[in-house]
């Protein structure tokens, strides 16, 4: 028998860079490991603090003198789709949706490299290679799955053909949109809003509340579309709160605007994991 006591996960914070979203400003994120049999639920508590999964990271930003970035999900009961929405939907039904297991393949990754040499080809990920696409479709200790959107074969007996893909972990309390991309040549069939609004379907259909979107940034138009989901919340000053009027949020960018890196720590709420116990009451592993 070993007596041993849980590990707590440890934080670290990345240095500054140029920020993606808001020209000017440079970026810094407080991140840690995700890893070992608690994983998922550490996943879970993380993901209602504001923090966001990549591969086997979890992550939240944590800027000196910044704190626009704001994660952001959609309350599925009260979530009501708008006229253009439902429009989307409608322009959208004749995609077939698949959700396999995390496993990377050629067609995702052409579909992926045509997305972001269209619409991302000076980002983070523009040089990433299939080995590095697969590992983020692939490296993931949480239960994930990867959400195809297929149309029907060109010719008769053909196969189908990809049209939008998204990486999507499975949460306690609903799903955590991590990763999507789409055929950039159909400008008009607004694909990331189908995206969304299918896994808010699914959601609803399993009795999950909440859809994760990742961050919404306050005066960054790559990030603007999310504040046109209705029944949003967003993670602002520990707490979950209703988006209300979008134009009442700023990115705040003086320092005092931010809280110490150890006080912010200090304040995340990990997930139990002690050790379980037998019948006699000793902890057992």
């Amino acid at each position: 028998m070993r007596h041993t006591l849980p590990i707590a996960p440890q934080f670290y914070v990345t240095a500054p860079q140029p920020c993606p979203y808001l020209e000017g400003r440079s970026e810094r994120k407080l991140f840690t490991a995700l890893q070992g049999e608690n994983a998922e639920k550490l996943n879970d508590a993380l993901s209602k603090q504001g923090f966001r999964r990549s591969q086997n990271v979890l992550y939240r930003p944590s800027c000196a003198e910044c704190t626009a970035c704001l994660s952001a999900r959609i309350r599925v009961a009260d979530f009501t789709p708008s006229r253009s929405q439902r429009r989307t939907i409608r322009r959208n039904a004749y995609l077939r949706r698949d959700a396999t297991s995390p496993w990377a393949t050629e067609d995702q990754y052409g579909l992926f490299r045509r997305y972001l040499d269209s619409r991302h080809s000076d980002g983070g990920m523009a040089d990433m290679d299939i080995f590095e696409f697969a590992a983020m479709i692939e490296e993931t200790p949480v239960k994930s799955r990867v959400v195809e959107y297929s149309a029907p074969p060109d010719e008769p007996g053909g196969r189908r053909v990809l049209t939008a893909v998204c990486l999507t972990d499975v949460l306690d309390d609903g799903l955590s949109m991590v990763y999507s991309f789409y055929e950039p040549g159909k400008v008009g069939d607004s694909l990331g809003t189908y995206i969304i609004l299918d896994h808010v379907e699914i959601a609803r259909r399993s009795g999950l509340p909440y859809v994760y979107l990742g961050y919404w940034v306050p005066g960054s138009r790559k990030m603007g579309y999310k504040a046109g989901f209705n029944a949003l919340e967003i993670y602002k000053n520990g707490r979950w709160q209703d988006i209300g009027n979008p134009a009442d949020h700023t990115g705040e960018t003086h320092p005092l605007s931010v809280d110490p890196i150890a006080e912010q720590v200090a304040r995340i709420a990990l997930p139990e994991t002690r050790p379980t116990k037998g019948p006699s009451g000793i902890a057992v592993d």
